[in-house]
């Protein structure tokens, strides 16, 4: 007797308990989404506006909110955010209280190459356009086309990570000879790097001659500094 009663409790406690998810799984699929909040990562660039994302959010010109979350797919959201030029990755959730939230995290450009049609570089290599909301500060890269953009990324790349050289170089240029040179902010001699090669060793030379040349109070007698020569710095003086 004492079994059949025990299992008739045990019974119950699993029908109340399905009865009580349903209910509660029931509820939350008919709640509305009432508010979206929206959140960059970081401390980026304003290239990508509250604006712009909620505009992006919208879906046959309806907006998310008071949408039913059943009706709701999250996965296409996050597509549909991704596919945007400007936006590196998204994630888009929905908290117990009906809030639509979206994490932005926008592409970062380290550099704009000056074309017909002009664009950025970013951080992982890629090209991407300039915007209409922002314009970065970044190096201003001449005479290099689009497909020449991997051979200088790793230049681009260094400059933007060292904090002395992307204080100091504000453009690059590609010469007849195929040599890169750089432009500096302060002073007005060029900088020819030669070919993106030994990129380490060209800098640690550089950044030994501007150490010296600076104590020196010599910065400004040159009109050019190449680093093409392996482990020296020739100057040319004005």
């Amino acid at each position: 007797m004492n079994k059949i009663i025990t299992y008739i409790k045990f019974v119950g406690l699993i029908s109340l308990i399905i009865f009580l998810f349903a209910f509660t799984n029931n509820r939350n699929e008919k709640r509305k989404i009432n508010e979206v909040a929206i959140e960059f990562i970081d401390e980026q660039s304003p290239f990508v506006s509250e604006l712009m994302v909620n505009k992006l959010l919208i879906q046959n010109q309806v907006g998310v909110t008071n949408v039913g979350k059943e009706i709701l797919a999250l996965n296409n959201i996050e597509k549909g955010l991704d596919a945007h030029k400007m936006i590196e990755d998204s994630d888009v959730y929905l908290t117990v209280s009906g809030q639509l939230k979206a994490r932005i995290k926008q592409r970062t450009p380290i550099a704009r190459v000056n074309s017909v049609v002009p664009f950025y570089v970013d951080v992982t290599g890629n090209t991407m356009p300039l915007s209409d909301n922002y314009s970065a500060h970044v190096p201003l890269i001449n005479n290099v086309s689009e497909r020449e953009v991997s051979e200088v990324y790793p230049l681009l790349k260094i400059i933007q990570e060292d904090k002395f050289l992307k204080k100091l170089v504000v453009s690059l240029y590609k010469n007849i000879n195929g040599n890169y040179e750089l432009g500096l902010r302060v002073y007005d001699f060029k900088v020819d790097f030669g070919k993106v090669e030994n990129i380490n060793n060209k800098i640690r030379n550089f950044k030994a001659f501007y150490q010296k040349a600076l104590k020196d109070q010599s910065l400004e007698k040159y009109t050019k500094v190449s680093l093409q020569y392996s482990n020296q710095v020739v100057c040319t003086i004005k």
